[in-house]
């Protein structure tokens, strides 16, 4: 890894933790350029394959569709001849990633801004700043014109937390549903560093396999693959997998998961004592750079910092150019990629960590 290099990653709460995690352990998994977190609000996340077949289902096919979105408990789909198809939140169950039944962040906790739309006005972005860093960026930018800014509403703050809790009490609940008929769930176990050291510094890909993968926690965020020094780890489309036999003493992909042991250092409060996390303030924003998607916050974000050059290069995730909706995660220092890719995208993929430098 070039210490140099600096990546601004967008991601999602799971996606964000393995970030966290890679760079926390960074003697044991090699570490990474990411130096700025963006982490998004995300009650579940969905399996391209599954979503696909459903569309099918209803009679539509996926290259018609304009966009999707999720508003009033609700799921919409956006077609191109202007029509709408929509279905109660509940319908989705059948092509949600199960491995989001057991994730007690919505708000993406340890990220340095976090963004959603929940909240906010039609037309805001919802903005939780989290740290310093985060504050300076969203400070200056604002100063320098990306977008304007105002307190978010009681009420809207409420919604979030509202919001927040649910998904707490609700996977709490599937995971003790799990844990009465499978093994633990790994990450609500938070422990100490020292703890940590000593269980992962006995644990390799098989360990993982059989505490995180087998058990369906995986969550496909590619940190496993990344770290890997050997690069036996592969994802496509599917589960890891281990093509030859770990390195000696090498536990890097057991540190790295965001779906093994969680530190106190990392994560030290209670979930349900703070839904929202650690923050410093929460505002509501809107780009004046570029249309999109609520505030298109994130957008106006990543300009920012590629056009002051704060960064080398930033995360972002667009569509495969033959398959449509197909969710790709690649890295980029070109502002025009990035406001292509603008918006929500409904499917799982892995991070772009192997693009890492």
């Amino acid at each position: 890894m070039n210490d140099n290099i600096k990546t601004a990653m967008v991601g999602t709460p799971c996606q964000i933790l393995a970030a966290t995690k890679i760079n926390k352990y960074s003697e044991k998994t090699g570490g990474s350029s990411i130096d700025i977190k963006i982490g998004l609000f995300c009650m579940e996340n969905f399996s391209y394959t599954y979503l696909k077949k459903f569309l099918t289902e209803k009679d539509i096919n996926i290259n018609d569709v304009e966009g999707f979105r999720i508003e009033e408990n609700k799921f919409k789909v956006l077609l191109k001849n202007n029509d709408m198809f929509t279905v109660p939140l509940s319908e989705t169950d059948s092509f949600k990633r199960k491995n989001c039944d057991i994730c007690l962040d919505y708000t993406s906790d340890i990220s340095d801004i976090s963004i959603g739309s929940l909240g906010s006005p039609k037309g805001w972005s919802t903005v939780i700043i989290r740290t310093e860093k985060g504050k300076e960026i969203i400070e200056n930018a604002e100063n320098e014109g990306y977008f304007e800014t105002k307190e978010i509403s009681d009420k809207g703050k409420k919604i979030i937390e509202k919001i927040a809790s649910k998904k707490i009490e609700k996977n709490l609940e599937n995971i003790n549903v799990r844990e009465k008929v499978s093994r633990p769930v790994l990450y609500t176990r938070n422990i100490s560093d020292e703890e940590i050291e000593d269980i992962s510094s006995k644990c390799q890909f098989d360990n993982l396999e059989s505490d995180v993968i087998s058990e369906g926690a995986c969550v496909l965020c590619g940190a496993c693959e990344y770290v890997c020094p050997i690069g036996i780890v592969e994802i496509d489309d599917r589960k890891p997998q281990k093509f030859g036999e770990c390195k000696e003493d090498c536990h890097a992909c057991y540190y790295a998961c965001p779906r093994t042991f969680l530190s106190k250092n990392v994560l030290g409060y209670n979930f349900k004592a703070k839904p929202l996390g650690e923050y410093i303030d929460i505002i509501s924003v809107r780009s004046n750079k570029i249309k999109g998607q609520d505030g298109a916050a994130v957008t106006s974000i990543l300009m920012y910092l590629l056009e002051k050059n704060l960064v080398d290069n930033v995360s972002i995730v667009g569509e495969d150019e033959e398959i449509s909706w197909k969710p790709v995660s690649r890295l980029t220092n070109d502002v025009e990629e990035v406001k292509k890719a603008a918006g929500t995208k409904y499917s799982t993929v892995p991070i772009g960590f192997k693009a890492l430098e």
